[in-house]
This record gives C-alpha cells, structure tokens and sequence, in this order.
C-alpha cells in the first residue's frame, strides 16, 4: 500500500508518542520528519535513533529539509500560540494539518462523532479539539442524538505528570476551545469545561465525568447509544471505557442546575451522568497518561483517513 508522508512539529511527549505509533500501527503513513527546537530532546533522538530525519530548527528547517514537497500531512503537537504561525506558513503550501494544540484555526474533528463530514469538505487544518474534548465529546452527542441536551459539563481529571509544559500553558484555551466543541460537535445547546490536575500519588488514570441536562428521555434508548459511541472510540482509543453504569437522576423544578440553561432551552427534568477512564497504550508515555494517549491515538486515526481520501483522488 502506498504510504502518505507526513511530519511532526513538537518534539515532546505528545509528539514522541505520536512517532512511535505512526511507525508502529499505520499502514497508511510514513514518518518523514521530526521537527523541534531543542537539539537535546529526547523526541529527536529517540527519532534519529529509529532513522527518521530531524531537525532542531523549527518550521524553517522542515521546510528546507530534502523531501518536505513530497509530505502531504503535518502534525502539529507544539502550543495554540505556534500552531497560529504554523499554519499561516503550512497550509498555503499545500499541507494538509492536523492540529492537536487548542488553536481551534480549522473545524473541530472528533474522529467517532464528525470526521466524515470533514473529509468530504477537504478541509485542510483539521483540530483536534483537547484531551478531554475527544474523551467527552462522544458521549454528549450519544445522549444528543437521543434527546436534546440542554447543557452539558464536562470534567477531565488528569494526573499532574501527565500534563507538560505546553498542556499547562493551554489551560485557558483548554476550557475555551473544549466548551465550545461540547456545543457545536457534541450537540448541547451549552457546554462547560473543567480540568483538575491531581497530584496524586501513584499517578491515577484518566477520569472524564460528563453531565447532560436534558428532558423525559428513554433511558434505554440512552444507555444503548452510550454503550455504541464508547464501543466506536475504543477502536482507536483501545483504552477507553464506561467506568461504571450510566446514571439518570430527576431536576427538581427549583434545582439549581436551572440558572446554568441557555435562553429558550428546553424543560430539564433528567440529569444524565456518564463516568470514563482511559488508559494509555503506553508506546512511549506512561499508562496512566491516556490524556496524551487519547489525542495522539485520535489524530492517528484522523492521518489515516486523510491518507485515504489522497490515495482515492489519485486513483483513476
């Protein structure tokens, strides 16, 4: 099978782990570059070791390096502030970007709720949301598709560890870019972000809790497409599961859940409350970051279907 070439910019945690399973579970993609700005990385030279070109120049030596015209997919896993400088050089040269910072440039894809509808617009920088924003996310629109969701809030519990410089640096577009998404992919009429890093030691896991207000619903119905959304992400994102039972509680007419409805909301009468953990594939991040692992897994799967739509528009 032909393989599209594609580069990462960001030689950090995320961007070493995205290598290593571009080299190790794509039969579509190829690792033809390996961008950062320090030469000490441990992600260049875990890269120069596995024979893939690299540069410690930034943007500027990836694009002077030989073969970047024959890459058709960048991956950008540095900073929101960066990607902005990033694309405005990359895409106007005909790079198809997927996007794992919060820059939030290009539409928001989460791969088991939207990417369809992106291919076929052939967008070329494609966002990939937050950590949290791809754990949630498909379950707010599992329960929207089912019954209109009002409100939806969502809680990412992290370990300390697992968050990184360029993580701590994105809190407030963290909550900015997974609130907005929770609304314009995920359904609700309007979401709400949180992020806890917890210091907990041994590291704890990934923990998401998502709450959608919603009216009378059939919790069958509910539970049923739930129950499909996580079994649809855990194909790219094997470590990804229903931590315990869907819950519905009853809305009290005078909860105070009420004052947080948008304008013209539909009557709430049911709280509907989903917990998740994900674990990590552990390829190069620990286990317990299945934050970092939940985002280089969906971008993988977004590459891949990118590389898919090039083969089909080169094939007679």
């Amino acid at each position: 099978m032909k393989k599209t070439k594609v580069a990462v910019i960001g030689s950090g945690n995320i961007g070493s782990d995205l290598m290593i399973k571009v080299m190790r579970l794509s039969e579509r993609l190829e690792m033809a570059a390996m961008v950062g700005i320090d030469p000490a990385s441990d992600g260049l030279a875990r890269a120069a070791r596995l024979k893939v070109p690299t540069t410690a120049e930034g943007l500027d030596g990836l694009i002077a390096m030989e073969g970047f015209e024959d890459i058709g997919i960048v991956f950008d896993a540095t900073s929101a502030k960066a990607h902005i400088e990033n694309a405005k050089r990359l895409v106007p040269l005909g790079k198809v970007m997927v996007d794992l910072t919060p820059a939030a440039l290009g539409p928001y894809v989460v791969p088991a709720v939207n990417l369809d509808e992106h291919l076929d617009n052939s967008a070329v920088n494609l966002n990939m949301v937050t950590c949290g924003g791809q754990a949630t996310i498909p379950v707010v629109h599992a329960v929207s598709r089912v019954s209109p969701v009002a409100y939806a809030e969502i809680v990412a519990s992290i370990s300390s560890r697992s968050a990184g410089p360029g993580t701590r640096a994105n809190i407030d577009e963290f909550t900015e870019t997974t609130s907005a998404a929770i609304a314009s992919v995920g359904g609700a009429l309007r979401g709400k972000a949180i992020i806890v890093l917890n210091p907990a030691e041994p590291p704890m896991i990934m923990r998401d809790t998502v709450y959608c207000l919603t009216g009378d619903v059939d919790e069958r119905a509910v539970v049923e497409s739930v129950t499909a959304m996580v079994a649809a992400v855990a194909e790219y994102v094997p470590g990804y599961r229903l931590k315990q039972d869907v819950q519905f509680t009853p809305v009290p007419a005078d909860e105070p859940v009420h004052t947080l409805l948008p304008p013209g909301a539909p009557e709430v009468t049911t709280k509907v409350t989903v917990f998740l953990e994900v674990e990590g594939a552990a390829h190069y991040l620990p286990a317990y970051a299945g934050n970092l692992d939940i985002m280089t897994s969906a971008a993988l799967r977004v590459g891949e279907r990118v590389a898919e739509r090039f083969l089909t528009e080169v094939t007679p």
